[in-house]
């Protein structure tokens, strides 16, 4: 199968062109327990926008998203090749940190696991493991994540309370507003609305959509009809394989592999 890794738009070539992407993927190969998942994966992720996976079950779109913090280290038999750069750093280096790198990224799960501790202690935990321990500085890093996630009028008078009694719709912005507090330079989603309802799940595409203005975001999710209100880009992955990558619309609509084309019109799942 003839893969599509570049950007197809002129107007994404020329994006790109303005400076160095924040993620760059080169000959990307993961193997586990002995069978090929990734096969030769190669793509630039355009700054500041929010870039879409997409595909069947099974074709690798999770692996992949794991492969951009190192969490695929954690899968049993796994064999990683070739070159994932974050910020030119490639973090797949024989002396790279793995600590260091997942600091980089915000992960955004399936579902909201938030601590078994406060609210506020949800927040400051991330700061507090990097070496923070200024209670001024802890509570303005609580309070502005909580609002930049939209859930300090929500809990302001109760950040004492355990984490765990918040709707899940709650519980999944307070792991984003965790995730936000060190720093990351790139927000990662898995399927990080399957779990929630309608409105929370309009909540937390607001958010993102309001946050690609500071970082790159590179999303999985298996709803087309999401993939086009939240994304920029979409990367379709097909048995492993990164076979077209372009603007949202040149996707959903007009795209150029027939492969491509047979999933977005629902004949392949």
């Amino acid at each position: 199968m003839h893969a599509y890794p570049s950007i197809q738009t002129a107007e994404a070539q020329d994006l790109t062109a303005l400076s160095t992407p924040h993620i760059q993927i080169k000959d990307l190969n993961v193997i586990i327990e002995g069978k090929r998942i990734l096969k030769d994966i190669n793509l630039s992720v355009p700054n500041n926008s929010i870039t879409s996976i997409i595909g069947p079950s099974g074709c690798g779109k999770t692996t992949l998203l794991k492969t951009l913090n190192r969490l695929v280290d954690d899968t049993k038999g796994v064999e990683v090749s070739g070159s994932v750069l974050v910020n030119g750093e490639d973090i797949y280096a024989k002396d790279a940190e793995v600590t260091h790198i997942r600091k980089k990224m915000g992960l955004l799960s399936q579902k909201p696991f938030p601590l078994p501790m406060s609210i506020f202690d949800n927040i400051a935990y991330g700061p507090r493991i990097h070496g923070e321990r200024d209670k001024k500085v802890l509570k303005h890093i609580v309070e502005t994540q909580l609002r930049n996630v939209g859930l300090w009028e929500e809990v302001k008078d109760r950040l004492d309370a355990s984490a765990t009694r918040l709707s899940i719709g709650q519980q999944q912005r307070l792991c984003l507003a965790r995730g936000l507090a060190v720093k990351p330079e790139i927000i990662l989603g898995d399927e990080s609305t399957s779990a929630l309802d309608p409105l929370s799940t309009q909540t937390i595409e607001n958010l993102l959509i309001e946050l690609k203005k500071d970082y790159t975001i590179v999303l999985v999710t298996h709803i087309l009809r999401q993939a086009r209100r939240v994304s920029d880009y979409i990367l379709f992955v097909y048995n492993g394989e990164a076979v077209e990558f372009g603007r949202t619309e040149d996707i959903l609509l007009n795209p150029q592999n027939e492969i491509t084309r047979q999933y977005v019109k629902g004949f392949i799942s």
